[in-house]
């Protein structure tokens, strides 16, 4: 399965974890809610749905009422069908949001990753931050060294567009250390005065999330960071 497969698998397990949908509320959500993926069809998006049910992750089912079914069927059109994410499903969802490799520091994994962050537990989230972090930290110092060795040769224009580039990835940078801080400081709240520690009750909801942010924060998929 490619890079890119991959991360449409994962998007649309996570959905369907939340309700059960039709091909083209599925295709709206990822087009909206998920802005890595504004650019998928109706012809990418229904192999990797065929693909997912002879796994045995998802299930088709009717999505009509029967007198609907009907009347879809005598007008010469078919009837909507439903994908319902099966206990197996939900199962290789839960694997994939464990995931932290190198694969979930990258552009589209990234964003991917972060949009379910509301699912997955406080540790794992806290790696694919820093791993997220080292990969743009590299990043720039490649920039910055190719800007000095090609400062020269740049015109104005061509050497604007690369410092609009550099501030792009610094302010993600800044985004994430402010990320990474509130996720430490919501894990060590949870230690009470005597030393013992109180349960976790963020992991699943909005964990370490500062609650005032700048406005300007950087949108995980948007591609001046690549």
């Amino acid at each position: 399965m490619s890079r890119r497969s991959g991360i449409l698998e994962f998007a649309v397990l996570g959905l369907l974890r939340e309700s059960p949908m039709h091909g083209y509320e599925l295709r709206k959500r990822l087009n909206t809610s998920l802005g890595v993926f504004r650019a998928f069809s109706y012809g990418t998006l229904y192999p990797c749905l065929k693909t997912l049910v002879t796994s045995g992750w998802l299930i088709e089912e009717p999505g009509s009422a029967p007198e609907d079914a009907l009347a879809a069927t005598l007008a010469g059109r078919r009837a909507k069908i439903v994908y319902r994410l099966t206990a197996e499903g939900k199962e290789r969802f839960e694997e994939l949001l464990s995931h932290t490799g190198p694969d979930s520091w990258e552009d589209e994994h990234f964003a991917a990753r972060f949009a379910f962050f509301g699912q997955t537990e406080r540790e794992v989230r806290m790696r694919v931050l820093e791993g997220r972090r080292s990969r743009l930290e590299e990043r720039l110092d490649k920039m910055s060294a190719s800007l000095a060795r090609t400062r020269e040769r740049l015109d104005d224009y061509t050497l604007e567009l690369q410092r609009h580039g550099m501030e792009s990835v610094e302010r993600e940078v800044r985004w994430l250390n402010e990320l990474i801080e509130s996720e430490r400081a919501g894990r060590d709240q949870r230690s009470t005065p005597d030393g013992s520690t109180q349960q976790d009750t963020t992991s699943e909801e909005t964990g370490g999330l500062p609650r005032h942010r700048d406005s300007s924060r950087p949108d995980p998929s948007d591609d001046t960071t690549k």
